[in-house]
């Protein structure tokens, strides 16, 4: 058995101990005896004689005393390496139950390995706990903005209709309607997240021929696409794909949504291939693109860019951490980078036979 760590530390240890006590033993020993015998060999004991003399009681103390300081010394050193990072997790641990989500623990000497192992996982519990903590600081704030808005407007108006403000037929209510179905959108994507996250979103893997379904979804935006200067092109491979039509489908209306929000008005080149077992989806928009720094971010939640149009157009800023959650989900993943006509191309892939990610 390899012997690693704090048991290989605690023998080792021990083990020197014991020689450093043997050749103690052995050299004091031929040390006094030869001094007794320089100095005055009555002081030693006749070999006949089983009872040691005083000087050699006295020896025997001495050694005994010698070697026992030896073992508390090096048992003290021992015990500090030992304690010392365990001290520092109890203290950070302390820290954490405390509120205080930054301490961290320090491992000191690294080859007690079973410590510093311990040093490592509550260190890694700590950032998790910290990370989370912040994030839900940033959700709620994310969530109670993109809440205040709609609920206002609604409150403001049924208010002023209950106290005679406005009257029933004044109110306009396909903006309420639209403000409510900004509502469902808000809390379906978030029970998107919610259950991604939490590794409980449900897939209805089937094999699918996605052509179909897409060319469905463009026939339902096509009106509201043309309104506004987009034109949705196709390009679609009519090879099968095990996935969640359902949900790719919400991907699809995701990406033409942000692009009809962010992009300039002009084609969308909607794509679908099949390359070394991987289904390929791609949306790429006319342009202006996206930043370099903002593109490693896009499909984080509520992160949205800085321009004027992105806040004159901006969503619940959801809908690409849903499609990112989606394609995880899948096995898959998303990206984005800068088309070759400056455009900005999204691309979701996941593997072709995909059953196991039902699961």
């Amino acid at each position: 058995m390899r012997l690693i760590g704090l048991n290989r530390q605690i023998i080792l240890s021990m083990s020197i101990l014991m020689l450093l006590s043997i050749l103690m033993i052995w050299i004091s020993s031929w040390i006094f005896y030869a001094v007794i015998f320089k100095i005055d060999p009555e002081m030693l004991s006749d070999p006949e004689e089983w009872a040691p003399t005083m000087a050699e009681w006295l020896w025997i103390f001495a050694i005994t005393v010698f070697g026992l300081v030896l073992a508390a010394f090096s048992a003290v050193k021992l015990t500090r390496r030992i304690l010392k990072p365990l001290h520092s997790v109890m203290d950070s641990v302390r820290r954490v139950a405390h509120g205080d989500l930054s301490a961290r623990a320090f491992a000191g000497d690294r080859s007690l390995g079973e410590t510093a192992i311990l040093v490592d996982d509550f260190n890694t519990m700590a950032e998790r706990l910290e990370r989370t903590a912040k994030e839900s600081l940033t959700w709620n704030a994310a969530i109670a903005h993109e809440l205040r808005t709609p609920v206002t407007i609604l409150r403001g108006t049924l208010q002023g209709v209950v106290d005679g403000v406005f009257k029933p037929e004044e109110v306009e209510f396909g903006s309420l309607l639209s403000q409510v179905e900004g509502l469902g959108r808000l809390v379906e994507d978030l029970r998107t997240l919610s259950l991604a996250d939490s590794g409980q979103m449900q897939l209805r893997m089937a094999w699918t021929d996605l052509t179909l379904e897409i060319e469905e979804v463009g026939r339902l935006l096509a009106q509201e696409l043309d309104a506004t200067g987009y034109t949705l092109q196709l390009d679609l491979s009519d090879h099968p794909v095990c996935c969640d039509a359902a949900r790719i489908r919400q991907i699809v209306l995701a990406l033409v949504d942000n692009a009809r929000r962010h992009a300039d008005p002009g084609p969308l080149r909607l794509c679908t291939r099949v390359h070394d077992g991987q289904y390929y989806l791609t949306l790429e928009d006319a342009g202006p693109g996206i930043a370099d720094a903002l593109a490693p971010h896009v499909f984080e939640a509520f992160r949205r860019g800085d321009s004027v149009r992105d806040e004159l157009n901006a969503g619940s800023g959801l809908g690409l951490a849903v499609v990112e959650a989606i394609a995880r989900a899948h096995g898959g993943s998303a990206a984005c980078a800068r088309g070759a006509a400056d455009g900005t191309v999204f691309t979701i892939r996941w593997p072709l036979d995909n059953g196991a990610a039902a699961s």
